[in-house]
């Protein structure tokens, strides 16, 4: 019995024991198992610190290199923002000094005028004065020549007025300077215009080479083939064309007679055609002609294309250069009016460059100034009035249609290639030998200016220039004072009009000069 409690209380001991161990080893784990997560917990919020503060210092970076861009961009728009001031600044003070020079421009202006306005009521009353004077004087003479002497009053007005004439011929040279002025301003290029307009478009018998046609024949025979059976050729020939056939005693020659000269040569070109084909009968001459018409057609387009291309003046209308290639049939004084005006354009191109202007456009205005006289035996008006519609029916530019309207100096220029075309068309005709005049009149003709120039009393030397349109006239300035210049040159002017003939006009100058020198040793 005593055994079996020793073994209980040995087992029990045992257990108690074991449970004890037991409880000391769950202790011991559950106490490491919570070493390990609290290491872990402290693991995780060390990284968790760490990773925060990285994306923190990550996170500051950005935002300071974005603060920086920033600036950066402020930088350059504040930058640009002063610089727009500065232009801003400079333009206003350039207006500035602008407005300043203008308003002292002004000012001397207004100060000028005041000048000129009391000079003006001085000359004024000076001239009052002396009017004044004046009656007083022819009054006082009046009597006296009443009282002193029996002379009539026919008699007594004879004297005042030579008095009279003698005290005023200052004034009376004046008079007839500024009225001289007045009618060449009024009518002197106007009756040009006219009269050499007309010459060239009704007086046939006055430039014969202008208004006939040759046209050379293989023999004589040929003309009774031409005429044909009771004249039937040469009537279809000339109704056809619109040309007069005239077959006289001239060895084999025809000549074609007409004045507008595409018709002449529509002729010509048919004939000469007939008599190489041999075939002449009015079918013949019809087919003949018809081809001929589309040929001169086609070389008149060639013409103006050529004329174009030439000058470089760009793109022309067609119908346009159609006129321009018509004037290669034109003459004026003999000269072809297409090849003057190339001449011209070019002319005008060079001057341009010159004076920086639009060079294209200066040609273009150049080539297009007598556009008109295309047409000009077709349509009523001067070739001006019809050059400045058919440039506006083409759409040209206002520079063309100024230079157009002023080349003759019919109206004032309004652009500087209107004054730059109009001197090139005078220079391109009155360049020796440009129209139909031969060398040896020309000549004579310059010899006789000269001449006529050094005849009147007082003139030290003359010369002829500018192809004889101007005459430079040189006085002896002790002889000839300011105001007897002008009645020299009036006197010369008179002798040239009724000593010569010339066409155009021609310019007289009058140069009176004292000169004083000493030679220091």
């Amino acid at each position: 019995m005593p055994d079996v409690w020793i073994i209980i209380i040995s087992s029990s001991l045992g257990l108690l024991v074991g449970v004890l161990l037991g409880f000391i080893l769950r202790v011991s784990v559950v106490e490491k198992g919570f070493q390990t997560a609290k290491n872990k917990s402290q693991s995780i919020i060390d990284n968790a610190t760490t990773q925060a503060e990285r994306i923190k210092k990550e996170k500051l970076l950005e935002a300071r290199q974005e603060i920086h861009n920033l600036n950066l961009e402020n930088d350059k728009v504040l930058k640009e923002k002063k610089a727009n001031v500065a232009v801003l600044e400079n333009k206003l003070h350039q207006r500035e000094e602008l407005l300043e020079r203008r308003s002292s421009n002004l000012d001397k202006r207004e100060l000028n005028l005041d000048r000129k306005e009391e000079v003006l009521d001085q000359r004024k009353a000076a001239v009052d004065e002396k009017n004044l004077e004046l009656e007083n004087l022819i009054k006082e003479q009046n009597e006296k020549l009443f009282e002193i002497a029996n002379y009539t009053v026919e008699q007594a007005r004879e004297i005042i007025m030579a008095r009279v004439k003698e005290d005023m011929i200052a004034d009376i040279d004046r008079f007839i300077r500024d009225e001289e002025e007045r009618a060449k301003n009024e009518a002197q290029k106007k009756a040009k215009e006219i009269i050499t307009g007309a010459i060239q478009k009704l007086a046939q018998d006055v430039t014969a080479e202008t208004t006939v046609s040759v046209v050379a024949l293989p023999n004589d025979e040929m003309k009774g083939r031409i005429i044909g059976r009771e004249g039937r050729n040469i009537r279809t020939l000339e109704a056809m064309t619109g040309v007069d056939l005239i077959i006289d005693d001239t060895p084999e020659a025809v000549v074609l007679s007409g004045f507008d000269p595409i018709r002449r040569e529509i002729a010509k070109r048919s004939l000469e055609a007939l008599i190489q084909d041999g075939r002449i009968h009015p079918a013949r001459i019809e087919e003949i002609v018809d081809k001929q018409r589309v040929e001169v057609d086609q070389f008149i387009r060639d013409k103006g294309d050529e004329a174009v291309f030439e000058t470089g003046i760009g793109r022309v209308h067609p119908d346009l250069t159609k006129l321009i290639g018509r004037m290669h049939f034109r003459s004026s004084y003999g000269q072809n009016a297409l090849k003057h005006s190339i001449e011209t354009a070019f002319l005008a191109g060079k001057m341009a460059v010159e004076l920086g202007e639009n060079e294209v456009l200066a040609k273009r205005a150049g080539l297009l100034h007598d556009i008109g006289k295309s047409v000009d035996h077709e349509i009523e008006g001067s070739h001006v009035d019809i050059g400045l519609q058919l440039a506006r029916k083409y759409h040209e530019p206002e520079a063309v249609l100024d230079a157009i309207s002023s080349h003759h100096g019919d109206i004032e220029a309004t652009t500087v290639i209107g004054v730059i075309v109009a001197a090139a068309d005078a220079l391109s005709a009155a360049r020796p030998g440009a129209r139909s005049e031969s060398l040896e009149n020309y000549i004579n003709r310059l010899t006789q200016l000269e001449e006529i120039s050094s005849q009147v009393a007082g003139v030290e030397s003359a010369f002829a220039i500018q192809a004889g349109r101007e005459v430079r006239v040189i006085v002896r300035p002790n002889e000839i004072d300011d105001e007897r210049a002008h009645v020299v040159a009036r006197e010369i002017r008179t002798q040239i009009e009724e000593k010569l003939s010339y066409p155009g006009t021609i310019k007289v100058t009058v140069i009176r000069e004292t000169r004083a020198q000493d030679i220091a040793k």
